[in-house]
């Protein structure tokens, strides 16, 4: 021991031990060597500490080095990995942006979630375009050949008719004629168009980002 010496200042220990004892981590050690030799056996407490923090240092650095080639094999691999197992998913993968018209040819452009139909857009954002009442699913296509009936009620109600042109309306849903119905027994003929559809029937796709609905004028809904 008493051929070990530690090149201390004793005050910087001295404070070092005190960090210590308040539960404070030093991240740099080396800032603690100076050029004035404490002798280890001089004092018992600060002997320990730097023999501590010696040993703790030595250690580090080992770790360091035998970590290095994995990191930078790590490294190599992600270099070569593709694009798209490293990028992060944004808002941006599940909000598309629709285009609102009034019948006074106001527009408003607001955001809306992949998967929610447009009647929740509507309520999300104060849209007017009277209530909805949907049951289960009527049918669902599987293939240009194939739509299996699920015998489900579908649209009840026929208030929130809205016209859809612009990107994406191809992707939405065929209309059913449970809905074909509900348009024909709550509007009149000459306000229906091919592009009529109830807003609680069209779930939102990624293809609809920059889609236009055409919000016709209102009928009474709120009659007791």
């Amino acid at each position: 021991r008493s051929n070990v010496q530690v090149y201390l200042k004793q005050g910087t220990l001295h404070r070092l031990v005190h960090q210590r004892r308040q539960g404070i981590q030093v991240v740099d050690r080396h800032f603690i060597l100076r050029r004035f030799p404490l002798d280890v056996g001089s004092n018992p407490e600060y002997g320990k500490m730097a023999f501590r923090l010696v040993a703790q240092r030595a250690i580090e650095k080992t770790s360091q080095r035998l970590a290095a080639p994995v990191t930078r094999a790590l490294s190599s691999e992600s270099a070569v990995a593709p694009a798209s197992s490293t990028s992060m998913p944004s808002a941006h993968d599940v909000i598309v942006q629709l285009t609102f018209v009034d019948p006074s040819g106001a527009r408003r452009k607001v955001p809306g979630y992949i998967g929610k139909t447009l009647h929740e857009v509507c309520e999300m954002h104060g849209i007017d375009i009277g209530p909805a009442s949907v049951g289960g699913a009527v049918e669902k296509v599987h293939s240009d050949t194939w739509t299996e009936p699920l015998y489900g009620e579908g649209a009840c109600s026929g208030f929130d008719h809205v016209l859809l042109t612009g990107n994406g309306v191809e992707t939405a849903a065929p209309k059913t004629h449970v809905e074909q119905r509900m348009l024909n027994d709550y509007w009149d003929e000459d306000e229906l168009y091919p592009e009529s559809r109830l807003a609680c029937m069209i779930t939102l796709t990624k293809e609809m980002d920059g889609m236009s609905v055409y919000v016709p004028p209102r009928i009474v809904d709120d009659n007791p």
